[in-house]
């Protein structure tokens, strides 16, 4: 029956054209019908979801059932949690109900849109995932639409990275489960090691009629029918450069003696003589001179070394993380332990490792305790996972730059959804300095001055170092601040709570830039509400407008501008991967005058580096595509 409900959902959802003239003659229908719920007992309320359940279930996911549905989740809501969903928001809802990918502007109430298209769903019968970025939004925002579903007779769960592994198999089980998108695509993998990599339908089925024992019982995830993927852009395309990966313990990369020689050895290898980087790639490459080199040294160091292909590898190894990987912007080192910073949100991740030894060298480059090096058991790619969905479906504020990358990858067309109010902000000339100094100082002063009259400033940094430099720059200036990022991640939602009061300042990273909704204390409307200053140009223009977006939510008053510099990661990037020496002289000149032509530069090397990325992507596509082809004849997995 549930196989039956997702399919009449899914045909539904390929025959809807999501147009605005559609879309407003729904909300009016919509409209219409919400009238009738207003004023009934929460009894009889109770009843008409039941029978709409009962007939949703039964005849699938018609027209005038959708409609009547969507109206007593609106009503529903504003008696449970004290919100009534906006035309624009049932307008997205209904997008993502039907498979799109929504863009709505930032501070437009994603979380309650997201609620009313899931209970839709998960009334209809329909396994539902509502996909965050993290922890914190994950288990925010079940507990926030938990009181909607619980009056409708769903039950909700959430999955984060501290749930065990017996409740997850509750959890999914659940009519309607958040989870982040790590943790399912993980125990998407897990499940699939369980069943031997024999994922396929027809050869479970064989299994199972010759009698074969079949590990359905230790299985995480009962399927995967419907999700609904918050912040889309970031999870669906930015964090599909890295393929997903599980591993096991094995032995240790060799021992500290072979890894500290291998450091030192790299430590006397010469850029542009012994090796090259490749910024764009990541990736290093040993010239010939560098080959000959490590081979007269190595002669030295015993038969660990000699194998020739063992030590070029080992060295490209302790290259990477010398050159390659800081600390306090790709790692942190806590309690002793490497932890890997997501590059995107700014959040630790996890019990994640890297791999090839790359992990190890990084541990013996930062004097930690060595962890067992990992073997990897299964791999597959974003694309592939959220691909096995049998309907799926986004939200962000930020879609449009990559909407043809979404068809062409998932096959999700993008809506955008007009707004409940204008946009109040007002986006100042950015403002480029010659120096890295200069740029820190008028940081300062602007700071200061915004501070004075009392408006709260939120200052968003890179990377956790940026941060923490700024923020030693603000202690000496004698300006109260709070710093948010990787390092304070269980102080968060109390550094957001204060972040939009009179006076505060906030230093933040990426965790800031994404799901955070900083709500003005009183009166600072009246002083011009939330100043938002950015320090740095993302690799994505679209990072840069989800910071924006922090101020001037729903009609309040705020302001945007970029301070930066020509000492900017953004700029060494850009001028090592395309600028010619025209490029490199115009740059030169940029930091002693400061014209225009800096900002088009800037301009110029977030577009290149952003179409790179989108290179490596789609080879990672078409290289899981012909890894999976290859294996698909023995089922086993890549």
């Amino acid at each position: 029956m549930q196989s039956a409900v997702v399919m009449r959902l899914v045909q539904a959802a390929n025959t809807l054209s999501c147009n605005r003239p559609r879309l407003r003659k729904w909300v009016a229908r919509v409209n219409r019908q919400g009238r009738y719920f207003d004023g009934l007992p929460d009894a009889d309320l109770r009843h008409h979801v039941d029978d709409l359940r009962r007939r949703m279930v039964a005849g699938g996911c018609r027209d005038h059932l959708t409609v009547r549905g969507f109206a007593l989740v609106r009503e529903v809501a504003r008696r449970q949690i004290g919100l009534r969903p906006f035309d624009c928001q049932l307008m997205g809802a209904y997008g993502l109900f039907n498979g799109r990918v929504v863009e709505m502007a930032t501070g437009e109430g994603k979380t309650l849109t997201a609620a009313l298209a899931a209970a839709i769903a998960a009334l209809a019968g329909v396994p539902t995932h509502v996909i965050s970025v993290n922890d914190y939004l994950t288990a925010r925002d079940a507990e926030a639409m938990g009181p909607i579903y619980r009056f409708m007779g769903l039950s909700v769960a959430a999955v984060t990275h501290a749930v065990a592994r017996q409740d997850r198999r509750v959890a999914y089980r659940q009519d309607i489960t958040y989870c982040t998108n790590k943790e399912v695509a993980f125990d998407y993998l897990r499940d699939r090691l369980a069943l031997g990599g024999i994922e396929h339908a027809l050869r479970l089925q064989a299994k199972l009629l010759r009698g074969d024992a079949m590990p359905v019982d230790r299985l995480i995830l009962p399927g995967l029918g419907y999700a609904i993927v918050d912040e889309a852009d970031s999870v669906l395309i930015d964090e599909a450069r890295t393929p997903l990966v599980i591993a096991k313990n094995r032995d240790r990369f060799g021992h500290r003696q072979l890894l500290r020689d291998a450091l030192n050895l790299a430590r006397g290898l010469k850029p542009q003589v012994d090796f090259t980087i490749d910024t764009a790639m990541r990736n290093l490459t040993l010239l010939p001179a560098g080959k000959d080199r490590i081979g007269r040294v190595a002669a030295d160091h015993g038969p660990l070394w000699q194998g020739r292909r063992r030590r070029h590898e080992l060295i490209v190894q302790a290259l990477t993380a010398l050159h390659l990987f800081n600390r306090d912007e790709h790692y942190l080192v806590s309690g002793g332990r490497v932890r890997i910073l997501d590059e995107f949100t700014g959040r630790l991740m996890g019990d994640r490792s890297w791999e090839k030894g790359l992990h190890q060298l990084i541990e013996t480059k930062e004097g930690c305790p060595l962890t067992p090096q990992r073997e990897t058991l299964a791999r597959a790619s974003y694309q592939r996972f959220f691909r096995q969905y049998r309907l799926l479906a986004g939200m962000t504020g930020t879609a449009r730059e990559v909407r043809v990358e979404l068809a062409a990858v998932y096959g999700l067309p993008v809506v955008r959804i007009p707004a409940h109010r204008a946009c109040c902000r007002r986006d100042l000339p950015d403002r480029i300095f010659g120096s890295e100094a200069a740029k820190l100082a008028a940081i300062t002063d602007r700071v200061r001055q915004l501070h004075r009259r009392g408006r709260p400033v939120l200052v968003g940094t890179r990377t956790v170092a940026a941060s923490e430099k700024l923020s030693r720059r603000l202690d000496r200036a004698g300006i109260e601040h709070r710093v948010l990022n990787a390092k304070q991640d269980r102080a968060e939602a109390r550094i957001v709570a204060r972040a939009g009061q009179g006076n505060a300042v906030t230093i933040a990273t990426n965790m800031a830039g994404r799901g955070t909704d900083i709500r003005l204390g009183p009166h600072v409307a009246a002083f011009g509400g939330l100043h938002v200053i950015l320090t740095e140009r993302h690799e994505a223009a679209r990072i840069d407008r989800q910071l924006a977006g922090r101020c001037a939510r729903q009609g309040d008053p705020g302001s945007f501008e970029a301070l930066l510099s020509m000492d900017d990661p953004l700029v060494a990037r850009y001028r090592s991967m395309f600028a010619g020496r025209l490029c490199c002289w115009l740059l030169d000149r940029q930091r002693r005058s400061g014209v225009w032509l800096a900002k088009r530069l800037m301009r110029r090397a977030q577009r290149q580096i952003e179409s790179r990325h989108a290179r490596i992507r789609r080879a990672l596509v078409k290289q899981d595509q012909r890894i999976g082809e290859l294996l698909a004849f023995s089922g086993k997995m890549e």
